[in-house]
């Protein structure tokens, strides 16, 4: 089985969704369904089709958590030795050589990415153009656009 990176924060909000899904919306959804039950003819009881419904989705989710912490190789960044290199997890400074625009990431897995909260995937142009570089290195990023000159001006271990 491939393992995939996730940061220890990745896999914790995992577990705790994983936890509220089994611990409290589970038997939710399970109290709702026999109660639609209880209402008679199930073929056209809209409370028991949707209580179904979201049934199928909590089960499919849960199952979607499992397998992803099942295959995970969690990497807490702050435990590693602390290098001016850019690795899985780090948080990393570049400045655009042509905009002079600083910008900050962290380098994440796949399923955390959030460009709203400056979190990208490893697969991302940018992570994969920087992976490996050190702290003050120039790097060219080919993105969908373009080639991109980026100076990294910090690594963090946090």
């Amino acid at each position: 089985m491939q393992t995939t990176p996730m940061t220890k924060e990745g896999a914790d909000a995992l577990m705790e969704e994983l936890k509220d899904l089994k611990q409290n919306q589970r038997p939710r959804v399970v109290a709702a369904i026999a109660e639609a039950r209880e209402h008679g003819d199930l073929k056209e009881n809209a409370e028991y089709h949707a209580a179904r419904e979201q049934q199928g989705f909590i089960e499919g989710r849960v199952q979607d958590i499992e397998f992803k912490l099942g295959s995970a190789q969690i990497i807490d960044v702050t435990s590693v030795p602390k290098t001016s290199k850019v690795i899985f997890g780090t948080t990393v400074s570049i400045i655009n050589m042509d905009t002079e625009e600083e910008k900050t990431y962290q380098i994440v897995g796949h399923d955390e990415a959030d460009v709203k909260k400056n979190k990208i995937s490893i697969n991302s142009p940018i992570a994969r153009g920087l992976i490996g570089k050190n702290e003050g290195d120039d790097v060219v990023v080919k993105t969908p656009a373009g080639d991109v000159d980026y100076e990294i001006s910090s690594v963090k271990y946090i």
